[in-house]
Formats: C-alpha cells, structure tokens, sequence
C-alpha cells in the first residue's frame, strides 16, 4: 500500500486505527507514523504548509493545520480537546486529511517538491542574512 491509499485508509476508516474524531489524536497518529519510517512520510509537510501560508512562522505543522482553518483563533491550549468544539474537531480532521493528501502529490513530483524548496529556503535567505 502506498502513503496515498494508507493516509485514505485512516481517513476513511479512523476507528480502525485507534481514533475518535478529534484532532490532537488523529496528528499524533500521523506523526507516529512519520517516526516510524524515519520522518519519510511527512518530510517537507512543515515546510509546504509554511510556503503556502506566504510568511516565516516558526510554529510546528500540527499547528500550522489550525492556523490555516481557524486563522482567528488563538492556539494556547490546542492539544486540549475542549480546543474546539465537535464541528471543528470534524473540519480540522478532514483539513489535515486533504493538506496531507494535496502534499503527498505534490512529494510524488520531484519538479514540484524542488520548487517548493526553493521557495521555502528563499523565504528565509533573507532572515538568515
């Protein structure tokens, strides 16, 4: 099975592997996973989810996942599952779930992947002097 169809299979079936809906759970589930085959699974995810939001942040993807889906909501507390309530628990999960596909196709293109390094070590060419 490859990344794309075992991310599907987890969204698809999320009691199967553990889960109840909330978000903090459902991340942690996927960054077990990425230390278990050596931070290949989500290698590049961070640096994606920083280019796409246009501005050097120095938050970790579980908290950039938030961040773009409720941009208005502070994150102090975010791993607590009172964070959100049961709707937003539901839209965070699926919003990781279609972040994490949208960047396993874009990891399965080399030409794409380079130039989203690119822009991502440009970003920061600048801060760095």
């Amino acid at each position: 099975m490859n990344d794309k169809a075992f991310i599907e299979a987890i969204r698809d079936t999320p009691e199967g592997f553990g889960l109840d809906g909330t978000y903090y759970p459902t991340a942690l589930l996927l960054t077990g996973i990425d230390l278990g085959r050596s931070g290949g699974l989500l290698r590049g995810f961070r640096e994606w989810l920083v280019v796409r939001r246009g501005e050097c942040i120095g938050l970790h993807w579980h908290q950039l996942v938030l961040l773009e889906l409720f941009p208005d909501r502070g994150l102090q507390g975010w791993k607590n599952p009172e964070h959100l309530t049961p709707d937003e628990h539901s839209r965070a999960v699926a919003h990781l779930f279609a972040l994490v596909l949208e960047f396993l196709d874009l990891r399965g293109n080399p030409r794409e992947l380079g130039r989203m390094y690119t822009r991502h070590e440009a970003m920061y060419a600048h801060i760095q002097g």
